[in-house]
């Protein structure tokens, strides 16, 4: 009688924790658009180009970007649709939706104890890196990388939004034992942030394999095919990456890339099976600094 009890507060919990996805605020457009095209091939640049041009901060950003040193362009590109062009449609929408989705959650009213600059640092950076990561090694639904990366801890943040209390509560256990994060917010609210990240994607259509790699990336699925790895197996790496090289959800003052633990996890990625890790994470941390302020 007392399991029936607890599991009914449980999805009470759960419930609450879900429906606040309702409180931020609506998609876009253009993120309704992009997220659209994580489903199908057919994707056509002018479509895109014809709404980016619609919303003038992030057609501005789409030129800072393409005018930024990490493309080292010699003359100015003052054409969305030349941008578009150059920028190529992966990199395009990967840039334009993780301006979209952190612009949209900036408008949120940050909880207690909550950074969304911290947030968004790390979503971002685990979506370039599984997005980089897909690039070099053999993974299922590649093209999803980056999306299940950048919402892969989106139940963290309708935990803090809805659930204060319980949100302070799973911050008290982990700092107190040597149980991960996961394993707090299972012992506090009967589910984990990643289960309620897959529940918000499904309400959001996201295609099932992003859901799915979002749900698993604390606990891994191996891929359908030998030889391949699993979207989830990405986003994990990615997450843990980007955990050790300090931009964590949690913790105050912005961090920076330290060379000792870029170097550990280099040798990390060359047993994942990188040929050359040292260049991936240059290129990511080239990427990542030159990104971040568009976040």
């Amino acid at each position: 009688m007392t399991y029936v009890i607890a599991t009914a507060e449980n999805e009470k919990l759960r419930e609450r924790a879900l429906a606040s996805l309702a409180s931020l605020p609506p998609f876009s457009p253009i993120l309704n658009r992009l997220i659209a095209t994580l489903s199908r091939e057919d994707v056509s640049f002018i479509k895109i180009a014809e709404l980016i041009e619609k919303d003038t901060v992030l057609a501005g950003n789409v030129l800072r970007l393409v005018n930024s040193a990490l493309y080292g362009r010699r003359a100015t590109v003052n054409s969305v649709r030349h941008a578009v062009s150059l920028l190529g449609i992966n990199k395009l929408r990967n840039a334009t939706l993780g301006m979209s989705v952190t612009r949209m959650w900036n408008q949120v009213r940050s909880p207690a104890g909550w950074s969304m600059a911290r947030f968004n640092l790390h979503a971002v950076g685990t979506a370039m890196l599984a997005d980089l990561l897909a690039q070099e090694l053999p993974v299922e639904y590649a093209e999803g990388a980056f999306a299940a990366g950048l919402f892969h801890d989106l139940g963290r943040l309708l935990i803090a939004l809805a659930l204060p209390d319980e949100y302070s509560q799973i911050a008290i256990v982990s700092s107190g034992s040597h149980l991960s994060r996961s394993e707090c917010e299972t012992e506090v609210l009967g589910f984990t942030h990643a289960d309620l990240s897959a529940d918000a994607l499904a309400v959001w259509n996201l295609p099932d394999m992003i859901r799915l790699a979002v749900e698993f990336h604390h606990r891994p699925r191996p891929a359908e095919e030998e030889g391949n790895l699993s979207l989830s197996q990405v986003i994990a790496v990615a997450d843990e990456m980007v955990n050790a090289c300090g931009y964590r959800v949690e913790g105050r003052g912005m961090p920076s890339f330290d060379a000792g633990i870029l170097e550990k996890e280099g040798a990390r990625l060359q047993r994942l099976g990188v040929r050359n890790p040292e260049r991936l994470l240059q290129n990511f941390v080239t990427e990542f600094e030159a990104l971040r302020s568009l976040f």
